[in-house]
């Protein structure tokens, strides 16, 4: 016996207009809303665990007032979509739509892009790429189209790679092009810190920076707490610390989200609060700064030639990167970073791009 498909709307059950325009007594000689006021439309490309994750905090933290969902699987699509508008009683007010056609997208203020094959454990984002590619392909152009407007954020892994793809595909300007980058390593970084000094991750300032993988890099001169930069603290205190140790903290950030992968099969709550926050600074032009994957070429002595996209602090704000935040890098640490960029121009040089 075939199921009837469930109705997400009344209309979808016949009911005309009418007990709408009857419900409410209109005012007389009302002033038409004020054109300074608009409304505020989000897309999410792909619903997979992270994209969900991402779409349910963006609810629950009243970031837009239309969410978009786009996916290739319509049953699966219209299953999400109805979960989410069956809590409409709990949340504030949103309209959701779904789509496997990008029509559903046009209009948007922003663009996040989660769509892409799973992570395998054990799996380098890096390998990720081949896979995730020609996807983009169909994605990209169709949104620019779209939303001629709007920013794009990419989250999908490799994200710094695949954010190169979409800004070159797009044909944005590069301040509309953004990837979630190392915002999330930098949580984790500063969570451990935190967790060990038991004090709120907030407190703590600590950059992860560089690509979003095995080549990033920890900004321990700039790390603080409270205000107190902890290294000069350690020396003037005449407390000891091996070089061996701070990597070995990088390098627990880096396989934390392995580690998840391998526990539960894959990461959703952590990046969805990570893009939520960025999507809160973006749509509520709030300057911000976050460390996420933007064009790099010209800073801390990457060659203008080199077109990579890497995890930098940056501000950002309603048209995207308002600008690159000049933080201090010890030479090992700039040239870290500039070992991080080469590794990823190398991999974009064969993408034919």
């Amino acid at each position: 016996m075939k199921s009837s498909q469930s109705a997400s709307s009344l209309k979808d059950l016949g009911m005309g207009p009418e007990l709408a325009n009857h419900f409410f007594k209109p005012i007389d000689r009302s002033a038409p809303p004020s054109p300074t006021k608009r409304h505020t439309k989000v897309t999410v490309v792909g619903t997979g665990n992270v994209g969900m994750a991402i779409a349910q905090t963006i609810l629950t933290q009243d970031l837009s007032d239309v969410l978009a969902l786009v996916d290739n699987k319509p049953d699966k699509l219209r299953g999400e979509m109805l979960d989410l508008q069956h809590a409409a009683a709990f949340l504030p007010r949103t309209r959701i739509l779904a789509s496997d056609d990008y029509s559903v997208t046009s209009g948007s203020d922003l663009c996040i892009i989660t769509a892409g094959a799973r992570q395998i454990p054990g799996e380098s984002r890096l390998d990720l790429l081949q896979r995730n590619l020609n996807m983009f392909r169909s994605i990209v152009p169709e949104l620019a189209r779209r939303s001629p407007d709007s920013i794009l954020m990419v989250v999908s892994n490799p994200v710094d790679v695949l954010t190169y793809v979409t800004w070159k595909l797009s044909g944005f300007p590069s301040n509309r092009v953004i990837g979630s980058g190392t915002n999330l390593d930098s949580s984790r970084f500063r969570f451990l810190i935190a967790d060990h000094l038991e004090v709120n991750a907030q407190d703590v300032q600590a950059y992860m920076v560089g690509e979003h993988g095995d080549s990033s890099v920890a900004l321990w001169s700039s790390i603080s707490v409270g205000g107190v930069p902890i290294l000069s603290f350690l020396e003037k205190q005449e407390i000891t610390y091996e070089k061996e140790l701070l990597e070995k903290i990088r390098k627990a950030v880096v396989e934390s989200a392995y580690e998840v992968i391998r526990l539960k099969g894959y990461t959703s709550w952590a990046i969805g609060y990570s893009v939520a926050s960025l999507a809160r600074s973006i749509l509520r032009d709030q300057h911000r700064i976050h460390p996420i994957s933007l064009l790099a070429k010209g800073f801390y002595g990457i060659g203008d030639e080199k077109e990579v996209f890497l995890s930098l602090p940056a501000q950002l704000g309603r048209s995207g990167v308002l600008g690159v935040t000049n933080v201090h890098l010890t030479e090992e640490e700039a040239g870290k970073l500039r070992h991080s960029a080469e590794t990823l121009w190398e991999i974009q040089k064969q993408l034919g791009i």
